[in-house]
């Protein structure tokens, strides 16, 4: 079993941000010219299936199961998909959407942990005029 660390964390964000972080990152991957034209082909041929009134479990027929094939032809293209796509590509499309920039913190030189050298912002007097 492959040791690979789960590429988009589920921050309990809720599902339809989630939803929305994934679609995105699906677009993205799809516009990337790192990723294999093959590997793009599988969102592509999931979301066809779903359109294509062909299905291996009609809805007509079991309406509620008719339904779950879609939906789970549909997530596991798009899980395989971006578990397919290169893990640095996809790392650096995830970074991008959630405004994350790569480095290490480090205090600005001069200051000390004890909060010596932070300036307050100048009080605004326009306040106390309008108050009295």
């Amino acid at each position: 079993m492959s040791n690979k660390p789960k590429i988009v964390p589920s921050e309990n964000r809720g599902f339809f941000p989630d939803l929305i972080l994934r679609i995105k990152l699906i677009l993205r991957l799809m516009a990337d010219p790192r990723v294999n034209l093959f590997v793009k082909l599988i969102p592509v041929a999931a979301v066809i299936y779903v359109i294509l009134p062909i299905d291996l479990i009609p809805e007509i027929a079991l309406p509620v199961i008719g339904y779950l094939d879609d939906a789970a032809v549909l997530w596991l293209g798009i899980t395989l998909f971006v578990s397919l796509c290169p893990d640095e590509v996809v790392k650096e499309h995830m970074n991008a959407l959630q405004n994350v920039v790569p480095g290490t913190w480090r205090d600005a030189p001069g200051q000390e942990e004890s909060g010596e050298g932070i300036e307050s912002a100048p009080q605004d007097d326009r306040h106390d005029q309008q108050s009295r």
